[in-house]
């Protein structure tokens, strides 16, 4: 066990400390993220569209309210990319201590430049399609490649600096117009090569560039198995496995849960299992690692007469908040980091339900998701509201019961160490 644990301190530790602390990944995972509101606040008016009560979207269609809340859907969830464009541009400029603002505005100027126009009576506008999921590899693309180039020129000085008069406000503006135009033309030169010679557009080729190779390790279960027990790897030694892993993946599975979302609005069948919501609703029960199982398994021992100090005093600090996926406390206090005695079901816990909760809707006694409820709503009431269907929750029920069965005896082990501990602190 020791030689175990000084492996993973001494090889994956620095590998995952440098993984972490990658400027571009962070600037992925934090962009998306400020995108995160908005699947929110459309996933909750799509719950209220599509409300799993015979004759509720009849009733809505006949009142006149449903297309109203469904174009309250489209303009929040289906805005992600166009917002994933300015944030991620803005995120990782902000890291190289440059005005994050300006780059964010520049960057969802290009991503409308290079994106396709659709002709109406009305003009010329763009295809909400793009906007949403679909844009995200493209809004991934030019956030980096534009928040990079706009930083690179204000901290080398190429720029149009204002006299110290002038309002700062004002004087930003002035520095990004060399930058800016820089960036904008360059794409609007990439859009004009591809449309001269009728070439796919970016969000086609992105679609393959980067859609392809992700798709190939997460939509399927051997491929999303391994990202997470590389997540549970990455939180055993200290670090947050969810920003990394995620960082990567979330494009992918937040597409997949797009297309989703866009069947169900269109009555059509529904095609990815492995989507956000799937993924935190389903396989990361109680935060990484699957630790609901750990917290209850804990929280019944505490109860016993002669329970440890430890667990009694850990108890009400774990359970409660991992009841809604919040698991630092138990991470860092129990602790699970660097905790050997609970590796195995640390890795095995989400792997278990990754492959139950897969062949469950694999088969279609479960469905689809194709909403995204809050990462903090509590297990049950996420898998209906994640599917629209009440067996969605009876998989979490019978998901949370495998995890408590693989965490007790590890727990138990635990238990025995605390109560050793005691005894020696006694003497």
């Amino acid at each position: 066990m020791k030689n175990v644990n000084q492996l993973l301190q001494e090889k994956l530790m620095p590998f995952a400390s440098k993984i972490g602390n990658n400027k571009f990944l962070i600037a992925i995972r934090d962009g998306i993220t400020m995108a995160m509101p908005l699947i929110i606040i459309g996933s909750i008016l799509m719950v209220i569209a599509s409300f799993p009560v015979p004759g509720w979207e009849a009733f809505l269609g006949d009142i006149g309210v449903a297309g109203y809340l469904w174009k309250g859907v489209d303009s929040s969830f289906g805005l992600i990319g166009l917002i994933a464009s300015f944030a991620i541009a803005y995120s990782l400029t902000k890291q190289y201590k440059v005005d994050g603002v300006a780059s964010g505005i520049v960057s969802l100027a290009a991503f409308i430049t290079v994106t396709p126009f659709v002709a109406s009576e009305a003009g010329a506008g763009m295809p909400t399609t793009y906007m949403a999921a679909r844009g995200l590899f493209v809004a991934i693309i030019l956030g980096l490649t534009n928040g990079y180039i706009y930083q690179w020129f204000i901290n080398h000085n190429v720029q149009i600096k204002m006299p110290d008069s002038v309002p700062p406000a004002v004087s930003k503006s002035f520095s990004a117009i060399i930058p800016g135009a820089v960036i904008i033309v360059f794409w609007l030169f990439v859009y004009g090569i591809l449309d001269t010679f009728t070439l796919p557009h970016i969000h086609d080729l992105a679609q393959v560039i980067l859609g392809k190779p992700l798709g190939l390790l997460g939509n399927n279960v051997f491929g999303v198995s391994i990202l997470v027990a590389l997540n549970s790897l990455f939180w055993f030694v200290g670090i947050h496995g969810g920003n990394i892993v995620n960082s990567v993946m979330q494009p992918l599975w937040l597409s997949n849960l797009d297309e989703n979302r866009a069947a169900y609005q269109a009555s059509e069948e529904l095609q990815h299992i492995f989507t956000t919501a799937f993924m935190d609703n389903f396989v990361y029960i109680g935060g990484g690692g699957a630790t609901i199982g750990l917290v209850i398994a804990l929280g019944y021992l505490a109860k016993k007469k002669h329970a440890s100090r430890q667990s009694k005093v850990l108890a009400p600090i774990t359970v409660v908040p991992g009841l809604f996926n919040i698991n630092e406390p138990t991470m860092f206090g129990v602790p699970v980091v660097l905790n050997v005695l609970l590796i195995i079901p640390f890795i095995l816990a989400p792997i278990a339900n990754l492959i139950i909760g897969y062949f469950a809707m694999l088969s279609g006694l479960v469905p689809l998701t194709y909403t995204a409820p809050s990462w903090t709503m509590p297990p049950i009431l996420s898998g209906v509201l994640a599917t629209g269907s009440i067996s969605a929750s009876v998989l979490q029920i019978v998901l949370i019961a495998i995890d408590i069965l693989l965490y007790l005896p590890f727990v138990l082990a635990v238990e025995k160490r605390f109560k050793a501990q005691e005894s020696l602190d006694k003497k």
